[in-house]
């Protein structure tokens, strides 16, 4: 495996550099333990490797894996396959549903697949990222299937989604999502403040939800539908063309078969492809999901299946 770069830029590359299992867990060393090993339990740098591969602590004498505390946590499959599966849904463009990688990779079971994506998932949003800035569009859509006796803000089985995107000389940015309860300003705002850099032009549409926004430092510019004779997607072109290219995604990728607990994740997988689109090298998007694989706490089955999404605020 090369010591210059951080990622294998081809398959070809991929294949060289992951020959073995000894490969991958070295590989995940290098990017967990970049500065040098720390202890989990006490943060002591002084350890030594026992024959079993685990590192031992010489200040408390706790033992670890380089997996434990990760996403690998207690897998029962190779790290060389996690790391094929996680290259090749990566060097999909537009991504992969459950029953596409298990037909690809030739798994028994859609189950695994299916779990595998969704832990993959779950770690696509790095903590800290930095916030949208320059000019900022900024709408809500629903998501779901068609629905009778609603009309305007109302929703019954819909899920409400903010989004925000970037736009700059008519180009788009970088994207945000979340799932909100209703379009109150207690949902709206919070997504802007936590999304949104302060010194950034906010546009939205007239909607009373976003009215605060200027109280809160922004520079806010409101486009008023009911007062031009011009349609939402023409007076907020940016943030209506991403929403149709998630909705087409979901639909495209996934048939839309995407349940209302597990929405966010597939609006975070979206947002991490979409803001790396023009990265020349799958590599990279490999790389970006190992990182965030070996800094991200064990994600158990019962978090996948049996708790409600919360966002990290």
């Amino acid at each position: 495996m090369q010591e210059q770069k951080d990622y294998p830029e081809t398959y070809e590359e991929f294949v060289e550099w992951f020959k073995t299992e000894d490969d991958c867990i070295e590989y995940i060393k290098k990017i967990r333990w970049s500065n040098g090993f720390i202890c989990p339990k006490c943060t002591s740098s002084k350890a030594w490797e026992t024959t079993g591969g685990l590192m031992h602590c010489s200040n408390c004498g706790h033992q670890t894996s380089v997996t434990a505390g990760t996403v690998f946590q207690g897998t029962r499959k190779p790290l060389q396959l996690w790391f094929n599966v996680i290259w090749w849904a990566m060097s999909q463009k537009t991504g992969v549903s459950a029953l596409n990688l298990k037909n690809a990779m030739n798994f028994k079971n859609y189950e695994t697949t299916w779990t595998w994506l969704q832990k993959l998932r779950r770690i696509m949003i790095r903590p800290g990222r930095e916030q949208l800035n320059g000019t900022v569009e900024v709408d809500e859509t629903y998501i779901g299937g068609p629905e009778t006796g609603v009309a305007g803000r109302e929703t019954e089985s819909k899920v409400l989604v903010v989004v925000a995107v970037e736009v700059r000389e008519g180009k788009l940015g970088r994207v945000r999502f979340r799932c909100i309860k209703n379009a109150s300003s207690e949902e709206l705002i919070p997504f802007v403040i936590d999304n949104v850099d302060i010194n950034s032009d906010v546009i939205t549409d007239g909607w009373k939800g976003y009215s605060s926004l200027q109280n809160k430092g922004y520079e806010h510019e409101v486009k008023n539908i009911s007062k031009s004779d011009k349609k939402a997607n023409e007076l907020l072109p940016g943030v209506h063309r991403v929403i149709g290219l998630v909705k087409r995604w979901l639909l495209g990728t996934h048939q839309g078969a995407v349940s209302e607990k597990h929405l966010q994740y597939y609006l975070d997988e979206y947002s991490f492809r979409f803001n790396r689109r023009l990265s020349k090298h799958r590599g990279k998007l490999f790389f970006r999901t190992i990182q965030q694989a070996v800094i991200s706490k064990a994600i158990t089955m019962d978090e996948i299946t049996g708790k409600k999404y919360k966002h990290n605020m």
